[in-house]
């Protein structure tokens, strides 16, 4: 049997299907692992299932020619904390899981937008707190959501699985930006500058790919760009957003708010930006439900499976 190590802990499902199949060996944490645990596993086993925060950089490679392991099946759509050349270079295949997350995260995009929009998170500490001292006409005025413009930054998968609910769910003109031209099956204009999309919004949300290529695309300038009212919401990667340039915007109030799932050094997110009112903090929830990492997972195996057969993995990158 191929002897596999999973770095995080899977829903039951998939690891007891995952024993049947393979070796396993379960890391037990729920931390990234650490350039030794990385290194010994690329020594050690045949197939690797990484996840967010694992990063197999070029220097973790680089004291290999051709390690034991030769697939990291990656347990997420993104690979930015994966050096795939590098893994390339030394003959490991590298996989993920499009698809499954698509909706999940498109769903949470909307709890963003809403929560953001229409001040939610504020009202619930507010309840919380005992301080609430009853409704009245002009208790905490939001942004009314339907039929305003959204910009997405973004228009693959999540990008427009976003973008339909935001069309046919809420009535929005849909304007994008996409590093290459996008045709889509719904009212949509796409936008050649990042900056002329954020001033025309209402809401901006943030779906790229993480990497190099979109590392603080979304800076001071595309922020000082968007309207006095409008509101940013990322479900992609921290690091896309200059979270410092964030955090000043959200203090002086030039923005009319934020919703985040992803942070620039995650887990670690800046008391500066957890000490505002105007921004929704979620905890990474872009794909937690038990249906959609039961799925993340079958394909992890799928891609373990096709490999040790012999076959190309279904989602070689």
């Amino acid at each position: 049997m191929p002897k596999v190590l999973i770095s995080r802990r899977l829903p039951d499902s998939i690891l007891n299907a995952a024993y049947e199949m393979f070796d396993v060996e379960l890391r037990d944490k729920t931390t990234p692992m650490t350039p030794a645990e990385m290194r010994s596993g690329l020594a050690v086993y045949d197939g690797i299932m990484p996840s967010l925060g694992d990063q197999f950089s070029a220097d973790i490679f680089a004291e290999f020619g051709r390690p034991r392991c030769k697939i990291l099946a990656n347990f997420g759509v993104g690979i930015n904390h994966i050096d795939v050349e590098a893994a390339r270079a030394h003959g490991v295949k590298v996989t993920n899981t499009p698809g499954a997350v698509t909706d999940a995260t498109a769903d949470t995009a909307m709890t963003l937008i809403l929560m953001s929009a229409r001040r939610a998170a504020e009202g619930e500490r507010l309840v919380r707190s005992g301080a609430w001292e009853g409704w009245h006409p002009t208790q905490m005025l939001g942004l009314h959501v339907t039929a305003k413009t959204v910009g997405i930054v973004g228009m693959g998968r999540i990008g427009q699985a976003i973008a339909r609910r935001c069309h046919f769910g809420f009535g929005m003109e849909v304007l994008f930006f996409n590093r290459s031209a996008k045709e889509v099956d719904f009212p949509a204009r796409q936008m050649d500058n990042l900056n002329a999309l954020a001033a025309a919004v209402d809401i901006l949300v943030i779906a790229t790919p993480g990497g190099a290529e979109t590392h603080h695309l979304v800076n001071t300038e595309v922020l000082a760009a968007m309207q006095p009212h409008a509101h940013l919401v990322n479900i992609a990667r921290g690091d896309v957003v200059d979270e410092a340039a964030l955090i000043a915007a959200l203090q002086a109030r030039r923005i009319g708010g934020a919703g985040l799932d992803v942070y620039e050094f995650e887990p670690q997110v800046p008391l500066a930006l957890r000490q505002l009112d105007n921004v929704t903090l979620l905890p990474h929830l872009g794909t937690s439900t038990l249906e959609v990492r039961e799925a993340m997972g079958r394909l992890v195996l799928d891609n373990l499976a096709a490999h040790f057969a012999g076959q190309p993995p279904p989602n070689l990158l």
